[in-house]
């Protein structure tokens, strides 16, 4: 019996934020068979992403940055017309599961009193789910249309970045959690994973030059609650940390140690040293930031 006879189709959109994923389009669009309605939001892939996508039978909108606010998905919520109750945030290198349809299917049945569910992205790492190390984390990826915004943080436009990266979702209402986790798997290899994160290390570091000289993280954010939930955790846990000095080993031994990543074996110790590596450049960018400032000043 497949998943779609046993929960039935689901009054839920899907947005599917993609360029150049025909590695991982296939895996993740063959899943989505619960969901009502899949819309492919393509930023004019040069390989097969769009092919792909209709042959799964998802419609595919072409989206074109022009800078600043809203980026990729925020534009969809704003622009297209969201038939359904419910949105389905993913990417191409997301893929879900079976149990969590089945829970996805249970969170939304009758009226329940939340605004939205925060979904747990299972990090998968060189062909293995991590179960140590504390990669995985929990966003807000299902809500109600109409009732979610991503958050206004500053931005560069010379970044060229068209889509969401670190924003988190703002739900006018109750937030609820689903504990069956997506599957976070990028089929890319590492050389592509290190070259996205370079480009994700440039935007951070500029988003935080900016937080250490005005105080805020943008126009409208997510604020930093150790007692809030895991969102507002993970913002006010980075507000402190930012100061700090040596913050890659930190994060490294935060990961490897404290987390437990050394019993991953090999690919325990990569990832971990790819997360301080991250965290190393976006604090050598930010030391550029400043001396060029200074330099002009």
């Amino acid at each position: 019996m497949s998943i779609g006879t046993t929960v039935g189709r689901l009054p839920i959109t899907v947005l599917l934020a993609v360029k150049n994923e025909a590695a991982n389009l296939p895996r993740c669009l063959g899943a989505l068979r619960p969901a009502e309605r899949v819309v492919v939001l393509d930023s004019h892939s040069t390989d097969e992403t769009p092919e792909i996508a209709r042959r799964f039978g998802a419609e595919v909108v072409q989206f074109t940055y022009g800078g600043g606010y809203p980026k990729k998905r925020q534009w969809a919520l704003e622009n297209l017309s969201l038939s359904t109750p419910w949105v389905l945030l993913l990417d191409a290198d997301e893929v879900v599961p079976d149990a969590l349809w089945v829970e996805i299917a249970q969170a939304i049945a009758g009226d329940p009193r939340e605004a939205a569910f925060m979904v747990t992205k299972g990090f998968h790492f060189l062909g293995r789910p991590m179960q140590y190390g504390g990669f995985s984390h929990a966003a807000v990826l299902l809500f109600r249309a109409g009732r979610a915004r991503f958050e206004r943080l500053f931005d560069d436009v010379s970044d060229g970045l068209d889509m969401e990266i670190h924003e988190r979702v703002v739900v006018d209402g109750p937030i609820g959690r689903i504990t069956t986790p997506l599957i976070h798997e990028d089929f890319k290899g590492l050389e592509a994973y290190i070259a996205r994160h370079n480009r994700y290390s440039t935007w951070e570091a500029r988003l935080r030059h900016r937080y250490l000289s005005t105080g805020r993280y943008g126009e409208e954010t997510i604020k930093p609650r150790f007692l809030g939930n895991s969102q507002e955790r993970r913002r006010a846990i980075k507000s402190l940390i930012v100061r700090m000095p040596f913050e890659h080993w930190l994060w490294f031994a935060y990961h490897y140690f404290f987390r437990l990543g050394l019993l991953e074996g090999r690919p325990g110790l990569i990832a971990c040293q790819i997360r301080a590596s991250y965290i190393a450049q976006v604090r050598a960018k930010m030391y550029e930031l400043g001396r060029s400032r200074e330099r002009r000043d």
